[in-house]
Formats: structure tokens, sequence, C-alpha cells
């Protein structure tokens, strides 16, 4: 089923980006709990946003997108936010949640419908291209385009420890046992769209941020996209 999803979108975004053009470019971050993903993405739209002005294109202005996706995905699906935030915390809903859900609301949307619609979004945001894609199973939904580029940003486990201790004020132990859970959800939440024990979630480039800054990888990234270029 979660292959055959995958394969729908993205016979759905050719079917669509035939229309406008090439999708894309796109460029997903993904990171391990703890790594700064989300101060990457805002560095990098800035110095995207600057360079497409040098060269002249005033109108292009690239974007971060993570949180915007929960918002668009319940307006698609007609719903309050609220009720679609545990696909977003990575939880999952058991088959008697599902049913009893069903009975109690007239305003009900399974599970499967509320992450197609998840899938349906982020391919939309992609096939609109200038865009950096925080996390959400990025990659696995956007993997496909030919003008996308995919990072991953990870550090040791006593990196993050000591900065998830430091943000949620907890110990060393409980600090660990979160960032491990988390790490293990969204895992699942990616396979949930490219199955298990796939490759299709490889990454292009993988970063170190205990020992690279922000900056040096923001700079790595931009000549990447240079290459393959993206701009």
């Amino acid at each position: 089923m979660k292959v055959d999803l995958l394969k729908y979108m993205s016979n759905r975004l050719q079917e669509e980006c035939s229309k406008t053009g090439q999708p894309g470019p796109v460029i997903t971050i993904s990171r391990l709990y703890g790594c700064p993903a989300k101060k990457i993405a805002k560095a990098l739209v800035e110095a995207l946003t600057e360079k497409m002005l040098v060269k002249g294109y005033k109108k292009i202005q690239w974007k971060m997108i993570t949180k915007e996706i929960m918002s668009e995905s319940a307006r698609e699906l007609d719903i309050d936010p609220s009720k679609i935030k545990y696909v977003f915390d990575y939880e999952q809903k058991g088959i008697i949640d599902d049913i009893l859900a069903a009975h109690l609301s007239k305003y009900y949307k399974s599970d499967r419908k509320i992450r197609s619609t998840v899938a349906k979004v982020i391919r939309n945001i992609a096939c609109e291209g200038y865009t950096v894609i925080v996390g959400r199973g990025g990659v696995a939904l956007t993997r496909d385009i030919s003008h996308s580029l995919h990072v991953n940003i990870e550090a040791p486990m006593e990196w993050r420890v000591l900065r998830v201790s430091e943000k949620h004020s907890l110990s060393l132990e409980e600090a660990e046992k979160y960032a491990k859970d988390i790490d293990k959800k969204r895992k699942q939440f990616r396979e949930y769209f490219e199955g298990k024990n796939t490759d299709y979630t490889q990454f292009d480039l993988t970063f170190n941020c205990m020992t690279l800054s922000i900056e040096e990888i923001v700079k790595i990234i931009l000549k990447a996209i240079e290459v393959r270029k993206f701009i």
C-alpha cells in the first residue's frame, strides 16, 4: 500500500507538472533530533534568494516550508489542524481509535486519507519549486524529482543529548531516551511513504553539525546547487 501510494503521487505529479513545466527545484533537509535543521534551512533560503537577486531574478524568492504543511493539509481536508496534528507528532492511530472516530464525528477523515493528503500537499509544494522542505518525509516524497537535492543533518548522540537536555530541561538520560524516540518516529514517518528496507531515501549530502558550522554547511549546499545548475 505504501509503495503504491508513492507511485500514485509520482504519476499525479508528472501529470500536473507537464502543464506548468519541469517540477522543482526543491531541497529537502532531514535531521536527527537535536540538530539545527531549521536554522540551516533559514540561512540557506536567505542565501539562495540573495543569489537570485544578483542574477537578476527579482521575482523569484526561495521559501522554507515546515509547519505550513499541516495547515495546508487541514485546509485540503476541511478539518481543524488539531485533528491531524498527531501525524506531525509522528503518532499513529490504532484501528480501534479509527473506528471510534468514524462513528463519533461527521468530519471524520481516515488515517490513510490524512496521510495521502499530506503527501499531496508536499508534492504540490515541490512541484512549484524554489522551496526548502524541512522534515515531513520530504526526501521520500520528492526523491524522483530530477531538480531536487536531499540533505541530511546528523551529529553524535552525546552532542545531541546535551542540546536536548538544555533545551527541554531534561536529565541526560531523559534527553537521550527522548531523542531516540523522536528519531525512530521520524524514520517510521518516512517509511510510510517509501516502504521499509528500501534505498529510496538515500541522501545526496550528509553533514555532521558537531564539526561543521551552519555557515559552512550552507556554503557547501550552495556549491552543490550551483553544480547541479538549480540556479
